[in-house]
């Protein structure tokens, strides 16, 4: 019933910034909190940040300071803001939810590559 598919991921030098977006169908995200998690070759999956449906955030500390949450309710899409890019932060990243009855939406995740 939701879909969800990022973009915006892409090659970038280490200093340089990126702006991932995950849009949805199938469901209206305003009433729900929306995460973003990443995964590192031969590491476990992270969460990195979290906007709720009321507008709180929340961010890992690795990049408080750097990245930013935000969501454009009238485009159904979410966004992570991503300024002063170390190589720590080469990863695929995801998108996810949870419906109303407990089950879990992921993306199929974008890729960013930071070279130092």
């Amino acid at each position: 019933q939701v879909q969800l598919v990022e973009s915006g991921g892409g090659l970038v030098s280490a200093g340089g910034s990126l702006r991932l977006s995950c849009s949805a169908s199938g469901r209206t995200l305003s009433n729900y909190d929306m995460n973003w998690f990443r995964q590192a070759p031969g590491k476990r999956r992270e969460l990195v940040a979290q906007i709720t449906s009321g507008g709180r955030t929340y961010y890992r500390d690795s990049v408080k300071g750097r990245f930013t949450i935000s969501r454009d309710n009238a485009k159904n899409t979410v966004y992570l803001q991503m300024n002063s890019l170390k190589p720590e932060d080469t990863a695929t990243y995801y998108c996810a939810t949870r419906g109303p009855f407990g089950e879990d939406y992921w993306g199929q995740g974008t890729q960013v590559t930071v070279s130092s």
